[in-house]
C-alpha cells in the first residue's frame, strides 16, 4: 500500500506515491528514538532552544517550495499557505523562547523541616520529558497543525523524540517538511532519532499500539481520535492521548448587539463560517440570534463563495450532512460554488429555539465545511437552557453592548463550562501563538480539556512531574540546585521567586 497525493481542484494524482511504512521499518525508528531519548532530554534548554531556531530559520528559508507543493494537495491557495508556514516557524521561536525561560519546568523547592507534623525532608519537584511521542499530522493545516506543526514543536522543545504520522491526502506535503526539518535538526547538532515521519494507516495504528510511544498528540475527527484514544488506553501500558477533534463552535449575538449592528455582525459571520472553505476548527458553526438578523445572515450568506474541500470524502460527508440538515430545519441561504472537482457551496440553515429544544440530537453535530445553523430565540431563558445543551467546544463568543451586560454575565458563566476560549465581540477563526493561548474544551472539542495544543502551556502535554528526597545536590538537575543557576522562576518555601532569563 502507499500514499498518494490528489490535487483537490481536479482529482488528479500529484507527485509519486510513497510507500506505507511497513512494521519492521516502524520498530526501527521506534528503537532509533528510545535511544535518542536519553540524549535529547538531557541536551541543555539553550541548545534546544538553538535546535529550534534553526528549524524555524529553515522553514522559511524553504517557505516558497514548501507552500507550492501544498498548494497542490489541499487546494489552499499559496498566500494561505506560505503565511501558515510563518506561523509554523513562529511557533519554533515561541518554544525556544519557553524553554529558555524555564517557568515550564514547574520547580518546586521545600526546606527540610524536622519540626513539621509529620517531618517534611528535602524536597525538590521538576517536570520532566516522558519520552518518545507520536504525532498525528492534520489536512486542514499541512503545516501549522501537522507533522512540524505544534505537537511536534511542543514535544520536541520538552525534551521528547517524535514519531510524525503523516496525513494520508498530503504525503508530498508531508515528505518536503520532514526533510526540511530533519536536516535542519543534522546541521544543529540534533541526535539522530529525534525526528522521523511514517506513512498510512496501519503505521498509524501500530504507533499507538507501539511500547516506546508515551504519549499521543492528534488533530482530525471526533470518529478517528476517539478510535485511537481508545487503543491508547487498551495498551498493556496506556498513555496520555492529546486530540483535537470536532466542535461547533456556538455564538451568541445578544438584542442590543443585534438591534445595533446587525449588517457588520452578519458580514461577520458569513466570513468566519467560510473562511478556509469552512475548514478550520473553530469556524463557528452555530449562531443563536434575535429573528430580526436573519434578513441580514441570508445576504450575507448569498453573497458568499465556496471552494475545493481538501478531499473527496470530505466533500462528500459535506454533502450529506447538507442533505441531513434540509430534513430538520430551513435552508435560510447558499453561497456560490463553481461545479469542480471538490468544491462546495456555503449553506446556512435556520430553526427557532423551540424546536431546537425539542429535538438537539438533530442539530448538534458538527458539519465539516462552510455550513451552519442559527437558532432564533426571542426569549432569554430559552436561550439559557438551549446554551446548557451545548457540547464542549474549543471557542465560544458573544456579540454584546454595553445594555446587554446583564444577559451577558451569566451567559459567561455558562459558556465557561464548555468552551476553552471565550471570545467578545469577535470571531473565534485565527488561533493566536501566544503564552497565554488556550486550545481546548471538554468533549468532543478534546480528548482532555486540561491542555492546550496552541500556545506556550502546550509543552505541559509531554513532562510529568518527578520529586527528588533528600539527593545530593550535585546529583540533581540544575535547575534544582539551590542557589539556582539556571536562573529560572521557582518556588522556594511556598513563595514565587521569579528567574532572569530572557
Amino acid at each position: 500500500m502507499s500514499s498518494q497525493g490528489m490535487d483537490p481542484r481536479s482529482g488528479r494524482s500529484i507527485g509519486e506515491p510513497i510507500a506505507d511504512t511497513g512494521s519492521a521499518e516502524l520498530d526501527r525508528l521506534a528503537e532509533v528514538a528510545s535511544a535518542a531519548f536519553p540524549r535529547w532530554a538531557a541536551t541543555s534548554r539553550e541548545q534546544r532552544a538553538r535546535v529550534l531556531e534553526e528549524v524555524a530559520g529553515a522553514l522559511d528559508t524553504e517557505a516558497p517550495a514548501l507552500a507550492a507543493i501544498a498548494d497542490a494537495e489541499t487546494a489552499l491557495g499559496l498566500p494561505r499557505l506560505q503565511g501558515e508556514i510563518q506561523r509554523t516557524s513562529g511557533q519554533l521561536r515561541l518554544f525556544a523562547r519557553v524553554i529558555r525561560e524555564g517557568g515550564y519546568l514547574e520547580a518546586i523547592l521545600d526546606s527540610p523541616d524536622p519540626t513539621a507534623a509529620p517531618p517534611r525532608p528535602d524536597l525538590r519537584r521538576m517536570l520532566r520529558p516522558l519520552g518518545p511521542v507520536a504525532v498525528f499530522g492534520a489536512s486542514n493545516f499541512p503545516f501549522a497543525f501537522s507533522i512540524a506543526g505544534g505537537d511536534t514543536v511542543s514535544a520536541l522543545a520538552a525534551g521528547c523524540p517524535v514519531l510524525a504520522k503523516a496525513h494520508p491526502a498530503q504525503p508530498g506535503t508531508a515528505k518536503a517538511t520532514f526533510d526540511v526539518v530533519a536536516e535542519a535538526l543534522k546541521r544543529a547538532g540534533a541526535p539522530e532519532g529525534v525526528f522521523a515521519v511514517v506513512y498510512g494507516t496501519p503505521a498509524g495504528l501500530d504507533l499507538v499500539r507501539h511500547p516506546a510511544i508515551k504519549a499521543v498528540g492528534f488533530t482530525g475527527s471526533t470518529r478517528g481520535g476517539r478510535h485511537l484514544f481508545d487503543l491508547a488506553q487498551a495498551r498493556p501500558e496506556p498513555i496520555p492521548f492529546y486530540g483535537e477533534l470536532g466542535s461547533l463552535n456556538p455564538v451568541v449575538v445578544l438584542p442590543g448587539a443585534a438591534a445595533t449592528r446587525a449588517t457588520a455582525i452578519a458580514q461577520g459571520y458569513a466570513a468566519s463560517l467560510t473562511l478556509g472553505v469552512g475548514q478550520f476548527c473553530t469556524n463557528p458553526g452555530l449562531l443563536f440570534a434575535p429573528q430580526a438578523l436573519l434578513p441580514a445572515l441570508g445576504e450575507a450568506i448569498a453573497a458568499t463563495r465556496g471552494g475545493p474541500m481538501l478531499t473527496a470524502g470530505m466533500r462528500d460527508a459535506y454533502e450529506s450532512g447538507m442533505g441531513e440538515m434540509t430534513r430538520h430545519a430551513e435552508r435560510l441561504g447558499q453561497g456560490q460554488a463553481d461545479a469542480t472537482h471538490n468544491e462546495v457551496a456555503p449553506h446556512l440553515f435556520h430553526v427557532d429555539v423551540h424546536r431546537f429544544l425539542q429535538s438537539p440530537q438533530h442539530y448538534l453535530d458538527e458539519h465539516f465545511g462552510p455550513a451552519g445553523l442559527v437558532v432564533t430565540y426571542d426569549d432569554i431563558a430559552e436561550l439559557m437552557a438551549a446554551v446548557e445543551l451545548m457540547p464542549g467546544a474549543l471557542t465560544a463568543s458573544v456579540h454584546a453592548e454595553s445594555e446587554d451586560a446583564a444577559l451577558a454575565a451569566p451567559l459567561l458563566s455558562a459558556l465557561a463550562a464548555r468552551a476553552g476560549r471565550l471570545v467578545y465581540n469577535a470571531w473565534p477563526t485565527g488561533v493566536a501563538v501566544s503564552w497565554s493561548m488556550q486550545h481546548g474544551g471538554p468533549w468532543p472539542a478534546t480528548t482532555n480539556p486540561l491542555h492546550t495544543s496552541v500556545g506556550a502551556t502546550a509543552i505541559r502535554r509531554w513532562l510529568a512531574p518527578v520529586c527528588y528526597q533528600d539527593w545530593p545536590e550535585a546529583l540533581l538537575p540544575l535547575e534544582l540546585h539551590a542557589d539556582n543557576p539556571m536562573r529560572i522562576p521557582r518556588r522556594v518555601d511556598g513563595r514565587l521567586q521569579p528567574g532572569s532569563q530572557a
